[in-house]
């Protein structure tokens, strides 16, 4: 893990997961471990409306605690009913807390590199749908991080199951004296809760 990385996630630790977040996230928990005891493939798929804060958030911050925890063969995407763009101030929030990042293309829908770690592959970024053929048509837990997309999708095709892990939109904040502030706790909050389902694994 790169040094400013470690030095977030040292101060996630001490971020307090309430009783009714962690009975919110146990499912999700059970799944993943279910799937490391058979040892098959983990495929977790994080769906918001536009793909563009939260779903990229919690796809990133899973594969990194599935790395920190040693948890072998875990495959995280995200998608969302609609394709937009992901929004820079992720970008900008992810460096800050430690996180390496290419932007890799200029265009309306720009292609992102996230690393957390020098020697491990680079985690994909950019807005897509759910269904994208860049991500997996079957054998995936869905991860639904919105409203609108949980109730957008009765069924999300594929999916061996689905988990309403819904979080606040920072966008709320968008253009407002607030708005580092925001969007740097809600990453906190989703990457302690994703501490959290990985600390859980054995």
């Amino acid at each position: 893990m790169f040094e400013n990385l470690v030095t977030t996630i040292e101060s996630i630790v001490k971020i307090e997961v309430s009783d009714e977040r962690k009975s919110v996230l146990q499912p999700l928990v059970d799944y993943i471990q279910k799937k490391v005891n058979t040892n098959e493939e983990i495929r977790l798929n994080f769906i918001c409306t536009h793909n563009s804060r939260r779903s990229h958030l919690s796809q990133i911050w899973a594969q990194t605690m599935a790395f920190q925890f040693g948890i072998k063969n875990v495959f995280c995407y995200s998608g969302g009913t609609e394709a937009t763009a992901m929004f820079p101030k992720v970008s900008e929030t992810l460096v800050n807390q430690g996180f390496q990042i290419q932007k890799l293309s200029e265009e309306q829908n720009p292609v992102y590199t996230v690393k957390f770690n020098e020697n491990q592959h680079p985690i994909i970024c950019f807005s897509k749908t759910y269904f994208d053929d860049f991500n997996p048509k079957n054998n995936f837990g869905a991860i639904m991080t919105c409203n609108n997309a949980d109730e957008g999708c009765p069924m999300v095709f594929g999916a061996e199951v689905r988990f309403p892990i819904k979080y606040d939109d920072p966008k709320a904040f968008d253009g407002t004296d607030v708005m580092n502030e925001k969007y740097t706790e809600r990453s906190l909050q989703i990457a302690s809760e994703m501490y959290f389902v990985f600390s859980q694994i054995k």
